[in-house]
């Protein structure tokens, strides 16, 4: 018996192989359907659905191909994609060519991601207003984020770029330029023009072929920047990540200028005013963190080093770090109290500060205007301090060092210390901006100043010994030095225990003519000083004495008066007591008046006319009975130097009286 195969399998494999063949045939044509298309038939219509989409006008002028795939490739022979009606520059981007890569998953969501946009000769118009409105949003609402394209690598070859932000006082023209070939591995140059935050700005350098703007794409970015703003210079080197947000830099720098508060302006970073400076040092940049590390350079003639870290948070930046001088000349601080800098060159001097009034006859407080509302800008935390101070004229102070809080507008230096004539003046100074006018209020402890380098420019203090203790409690309000001072109220005492002070000094002010001509024949000599207090309740910028009393084994000396910080006029009044019976002693009282910046001393008229009327009247009978009369018994009594200190420490009674004040 013959077997035959089922004839069924065989048709059914037949069936398949001819249903294989025309899906591959048809796969086949698709291909050749896609890699022939003539995608330039689609160019109209495309023109058409952009221009709707976008409500403004789009056009590829010459040629479109399509390069399909997961992420498409549109290659445009000329094209031009106008700007709103609103934007100053007619065109967003027109172009002798372009390709641009688009991933097609995201597009399908409405997300515009392109990874590449390559662009040959073009001009750019980009600009951003206040309100949010950008041209380069795709939607018809411009200020729509989302519809921003997410940009991965832009390659611009021989273009224009233009930058208008008026929120920003930026209005900047670049050409860019690519080179063939680069040795140095940066093909691109660059040179921009034009303002930012409203200063003349200037910028040229090289950079990597393909600009890197997005953090989601591979690789670093080199770049080589020289730039000025107004009187600010920058040359830095180094990479970056993501232009777009400026993110991830690493670099170093070196940063040049007038003054650092310009940065203020340039950048929001709220720094003193400070002479021309000159620094280097290295830029990390992640996030939100600005980081410089290795901070090198002079401002003015004082040296800086030290780290600083800027985070621009919301809804308000923070500063913090550390930086320190090993040597500051003091004329380097004049700027940051309202003083004029003589280290400044005469071009800064004269226009550095506009609200700086002329100079007042007889006045030496500074009154030029301090912007204490920069403080509401940002908040820190800064150490800073310095070794050693050089070039002080007046006051003998010879380091410093300070914790800098700045909180919500309100700036605290606490702890505060400076080293003054051998010993410490240290404290707190709190300045207020958050009240109009801006509130200061100082508390400050004087320990172990040295009486013979108090007075460095005062020839007749050198000899004298004895460390004075002291305490300054005052609150104004004002924007200037002189005006705070001139609206204070408080406390200030000044104490000294035993020491030794110039004689000299005292016979002057105690007119003891027979001690003068002594010294003038032998010299001067040190006498014991037992105690000195003085003691003032300051109301409105008016220093009222409380206490005034110098005690040494030769003179009690008592004073009263006042001092005007508002008028910085003095009144006081000086009466010495002589302790040891003293030939030609007239004993007059002692007049301090004047100003600060002109001093005058001078005898009681009245008194000392009354005594050398006597003299002259004895003098014609007999020169010895006239001497007589100048005969002093001294009924001067040495003064309780434990219960004047404690009256003259009687404004601050809840602080303890300074170690050492009393020996």
């Amino acid at each position: 018996m013959n077997t035959f195969p089922p004839a069924r399998p065989r048709l059914r494999d037949a069936l398949w192989a001819r249903i294989a063949a025309a899906v591959l045939a048809v796969v086949l044509l698709l291909v050749l359907l896609v890699v022939f298309f003539p995608w330039d038939l689609l160019r109209g219509p495309v023109n058409r659905y952009v221009s709707e989409q976008t409500g403004r006008k789009f056009e590829i002028t010459r040629k479109l191909d399509v390069k399909l795939g997961r992420t498409i490739r549109v290659l445009a022979d000329g094209i031009e994609f106008a700007n709103p009606a609103w934007a100053r520059e007619p065109y967003l981007v027109k172009a002798e060519a372009a390709e641009i890569q688009i991933r097609l998953w995201p597009l399908l969501s409405g997300h515009i991601a392109l990874p590449l946009v390559s662009l040959q000769k073009p001009e750019l118009g980009l600009q951003i207003e206040p309100d949010g409105k950008r041209t380069w949003s795709l939607g018809k609402d411009t200020s729509d984020e989302s519809k921003v394209p997410d940009i991965g690598q832009l390659l611009i070859d021989q273009g224009v770029v233009s930058y208008l932000a008026s929120a920003q006082g930026a209005d900047i023209t670049a050409d860019v330029g690519l080179a063939a070939e680069a040795s140095s591995g940066l093909p691109l140059s660059y040179k921009a023009r034009g303002k930012w935050k409203g200063e003349t700005f200037t910028a040229q350098g090289r950079a990597g072929g393909v600009l890197q703007l997005s953090a989601d794409t591979a690789g670093t970015f080199p770049l080589e920047i020289t730039a000025a703003a107004g009187a600010t210079r920058l040359k830095a080197k180094g990479t970056v990540t993501n232009l777009s947000e400026v993110g991830g830099i690493d670099a170093t720098f070196e940063l040049e200028g007038r003054s650092l508060a310009d940065l203020y302006k340039l950048v929001g970073v709220v720094l003193p005013g400070t002479p021309p400076y000159k620094l280097r040092g290295k830029l990390d940049k992640q996030g939100l963190s600005w980081a410089v590390s290795q901070i090198s350079g002079v401002l003015g003639k004082s040296d800086l080093n030290g780290a600083l870290t800027f985070t621009n948070a919301k809804p308000v930046p923070l500063l913090t770090g550390k930086v320190q001088s090993r040597l500051l000349d003091f004329e380097d601080l004049g700027p940051i109290v309202g003083l004029s800098s003589d280290n400044a060159p005469p071009a800064m001097a004269k226009n550095a500060s506009p609200q700086k009034r002329p100079a007042r006859a007889g006045r030496v407080l500074p009154d030029a205007k301090l912007d204490f509302a920069r403080l509401k800008a940002m908040n820190a935390n800064v150490s800073w301090s310095a070794a050693k101070i050089v070039h002080v004229k007046a006051l003998p102070l010879d380091r410093m060092s300070a914790d800098i809080k700045l909180d919500n507008g309100v700036l605290q230096l606490d702890p505060l210390k400076l080293g003054v004539a051998g010993g410490e003046l240290a404290g707190r100074l709190a300045i207020n901006s958050k009240v109009s006018p801006t509130v200061i209020e100082t508390r400050l402890d004087a320990r172990a100043i040295e009486l013979n380098r108090l007075f460095p420019t005062i020839e007749t203090t050198k000899s004298s010994l004895g460390r004075i203790s002291g305490q300054v409690d005052l609150k104004g309000s004002g924007s200037s030095t002189a005006q705070v001072l001139a609206s204070s109220s408080g406390n200030v005492a000044f104490l000294m225990g035993s020491g030794q002070i110039s004689n000299i000094l005292l016979e002057f002010m105690g007119l003891d003519g027979g001690e003068i001509i002594k010294f003038l024949v032998r010299g001067d000599r040190n006498v014991r000083l037992r105690c000195a207090a003085a003691a003032f309740d300051v109301q409105k910028g008016l220093m009222t004495s409380k206490a005034i009393v110098l005690d040494t084994v030769d003179t009690v000396i008592d004073g009263a008066g006042t001092i005007s910080l508002a008028d910085e006029t003095l009144n006081i009044r000086l009466e010495p007591s002589p302790k040891d019976a003293s030939i030609l002693s007239l004993r007059s009282p002692l007049n301090i008046g004047g100003t600060f910046g002109a001093p005058t001393a001078a005898p009681d008229k009245g008194a000392l006319a009354g005594r050398a009327g006597i003299a002259l009247a004895l003098a014609a009978l007999n020169p010895l009975l006239a001497l007589a009369a100048t005969i002093e018994t001294g009924p001067g009594q040495n003064a309780d130097c434990r219960q004047v200190i404690q009256q003259a420490a009687a404004p601050r009674a809840a602080a303890a009286i300074p170690a050492g004040a009393v020996k």
